[in-house]
C-alpha cells in the first residue's frame, strides 16, 4: 500500500488563497492524494488570519504549516492554541503559543508532520533546527514522517535532507517562493525537494508587485508591499511513500497555472 502526500508551497495573499480554493480539490482527485500539507504563512502577505486558515482547510488542506511570519497576524494566537492542525515552527521559543509537530490519522495509518525554521539569513535566530528535530523524532512512533524546513539557504535545506535520509519519509523546503528543480530520492529512501515554490500571483516577485521589489533593490523609498495582480499559479510536490516501511518511492513536482 502506498500513501500519497501533496505538499503545497506558500499561499500568498487573497488571490493565492482563491486560486488554492479553485484548484486544490481537483488536483487531489487527479493524483489520488491521501494527505495534504499547505504552507499558509503568507495568506495575509505577512501572516495568516483564522478566517484564512479555515478557508485553506475548506479548500482541502489537512495540515497548515507556518514560518517566519507566524506572528504577522496576532489574532491567530488563540486559534493556534485551539487548532492542532496548524503548526508553527517547532524550534521557535517554547514559551510561544502553538505546537511545531503533530501526528494525524489517515486511511493508511498515522502520519507525523514536523515544521521547522532555518537560521541562515533569517531575521532572528531560533533554536537549532537540526538538534530540535532529533528531539522530536524520539517521540514519534509512526514510520510515515514528513519534515518541512522553512529556510532561506538552500544549503541548510539540503543538509537537513541528508541528515534525515533514511529516517523520515520526505523533507521539503519553503520560504523562497521559487520552486526548485532538484526533486529526488535520497539513497536511504527519503524524498526531497529544496523548495516547493508558492501559490499566488505568477507575474510577480515572490507574489509582490514587481515594481515594489525593484524599488527596494534600487534603494528607493518604498511603501507597503502589495500583492501583484493577474493570473496565479500553484506550486507543490507529491511524495509517494510505502505505507509499511515509510520509504519514499516517487517524488513529483507540481506546477499548475492558468
Amino acid at each position: 500500500m502506498e500513501l500519497k502526500l501533496l505538499a503545497v508551497g506558500d499561499v500568498v495573499a487573497d488571490s493565492g488563497l482563491n486560486y488554492l480554493k479553485q484548484r486544490l480539490r481537483g488536483l487531489k482527485r487527479e493524483h489520488q492524494i491521501d494527505f495534504c500539507v499547505v504552507n499558509g504563512e503568507n495568506a495575509s502577505v505577512l501572516g495568516m488570519t483564522p478566517r484564512q486558515a479555515e478557508e485553506i482547510f475548506d479548500a482541502g488542506a489537512d495540515v497548515i504549516t507556518m514560518g517566519n511570519h507566524t506572528w504577522g497576524r496576532r489574532e491567530l494566537v488563540p486559534y493556534l492554541e485551539d487548532n492542532r492542525r496548524v503548526l508553527r515552527p517547532a524550534n521557535l521559543p517554547p514559551q510561544q503559543p502553538g505546537r511545531g509537530w503533530g501526528v494525524f490519522e489517515t486511511r493508511l495509518g498515522d502520519v507525523a508532520v514536523i515544521d521547522l525554521i532555518g537560521r541562515c539569513g533569517m531575521d532572528y535566530t531560533p533554536d537549532n533546527p537540526f538538534l530540535q528535530v532529533e528531539k522530536i523524532l524520539k517521540n514519534i512512533r509512526t514510520r510515515l514522517i514528513f519534515v518541512e524546513l522553512h529556510a532561506e539557504a538552500t544549503s541548510e535545506k539540503l543538509a537537513m535532507g541528508w541528515m534525515l535520509d533514511g529516517r523520515v519519509s520526505a523533507v521539503w523546503g519553503t520560504h523562497t517562493h521559487v520552486q526548485t528543480g532538484d526533486e529526488r530520492l535520497l539513497p536511504g529512501g527519503t524524498g526531497y525537494l529544496t523548495d516547493l515554490g508558492m501559490t499566488g500571483p505568477r507575474d510577480s516577485v515572490l507574489g509582490i508587485r514587481p515594481e515594489l521589489s525593484v524599488k527596494k533593490f534600487r534603494g528607493d523609498l518604498t511603501g507597503r508591499y502589495e500583492p501583484a495582480p493577474g493570473a496565479c499559479q500553484l506550486n507543490g510536490c507529491i511524495f509517494t511513500v510505502d505505507a509499511i516501511s515509510g520509504r519514499c518511492t516517487a517524488v513529483e513536482r507540481v506546477a499548475v497555472h492558468d
